[in-house]
């Protein structure tokens, strides 16, 4: 049974940096995109950042090209839980909301990597206050 456990998050001064991580437990198979949404009070959840796990390619939003860094902290360790990590920087107050891992255990490209249905497995999502 997949769960993801989530880490990083909290308050945080804008131009200041948070670094978000999200283990898969039980999920070592290097297929789809694994990575973050978001969604602040009365807006839509939206993707942020997601990693190819087979190709390593990377997916942002506009509001964070050139902020966002996400990584696959595990890539060259096979057979081993997916760890990931979203590094944002010079970080804004539209930044805040809450932000949720997820994975998308098929299939994902440029084009389908922000559709939210495709994501099977979700984190309950920590809080990222910037101020």
């Amino acid at each position: 049974h997949v769960q993801l456990v989530e880490s990083g998050g909290g308050s945080v001064q804008a131009g200041g940096s948070l670094r978000l991580s999200c283990v898969a437990q039980q999920y070592t198979w290097r297929r789809g995109c694994m990575g973050w949404f978001r969604q602040a009070p009365g807006k839509e959840r939206e993707a942020v950042a997601q990693i190819n796990l087979a190709t390593g390619e990377t997916y942002y939003h506009d509001s964070l090209k050139g902020r966002g860094t996400i990584s696959h902290d595990n890539v060259k360790h096979y057979n081993t839980e997916n760890t990931v990590s979203l590094q944002l920087n010079s970080v804004k107050t539209d930044d805040t909301a809450m932000y949720y891992c997820a994975v998308n255990s098929n299939y994902c490209d440029a084009s389908t990597w922000s559709w939210r249905g495709d994501y099977s497995y979700w984190v309950e999502g920590t809080q990222v206050t910037v101020s």
